[in-house]
């Protein structure tokens, strides 16, 4: 019977979250039809293993955890340059506008890109963002202060293409 009610609240919490696990999942590959085939396959394995659940209040956590790792898988087994398209239109205010910024977080690496996206374009907290990519606290904040230093570089140099 645990297992069915945690199934359920597993199907409530994708329904829930559908658009902002596409947003996520498009913010690392750029292309809409593949952004959708990393959603389609991370409900899939959480609704394969959603009995495997032990704590409901982790529900949601564990959805981003695995659209994360299913988006980094999809970029290792797929390494290949997705061109820049327009943004997935919703309803919601479209929080990935700044083309320039998406374009500059090629500079980082799987882990880096991850630590951005869910702190500043899915609004996370740093402890959700450690949560979400099973890291400590402290390497959350290490990897974010040098990921920013590294985009505020990638943007000067872009900033410097259209001044001159």
């Amino acid at each position: 019977m645990r297992q069915e009610l945690l199934q359920k609240k597993v199907e409530e919490k994708i329904l829930d979250s559908y658009e902002d696990l596409y947003r996520l999942a498009y913010s690392y590959v750029r292309n809409a039809d593949d952004a959708m085939d990393i959603v389609q396959e991370s409900v899939y394995k959480a609704m394969k293993n959603a009995g495997r659940m032990k704590e409901e209040g982790y529900i949601a956590t564990w959805l981003w955890r695995i659209t994360v790792n299913t988006a980094i898988d999809f970029i290792r087994k797929n390494r290949r340059e997705v061109a820049t398209e327009t943004f997935y239109e919703t309803g919601k205010e479209d929080t990935y506008a700044d083309v320039d910024t998406i374009e500059a977080l090629e500079v980082l690496d799987d882990r880096e890109r991850a630590v951005v996206v869910l702190r500043f374009f899915e609004d996370r907290k740093i402890q959700e963002v450690a949560e979400i990519l099973n890291e400590n606290v402290n390497t959350v904040k290490s990897i974010l202060y040098r990921s920013l230093k590294k985009l505020k570089v990638e943007l000067a140099k872009g900033d410097a293409l259209y001044e001159g």
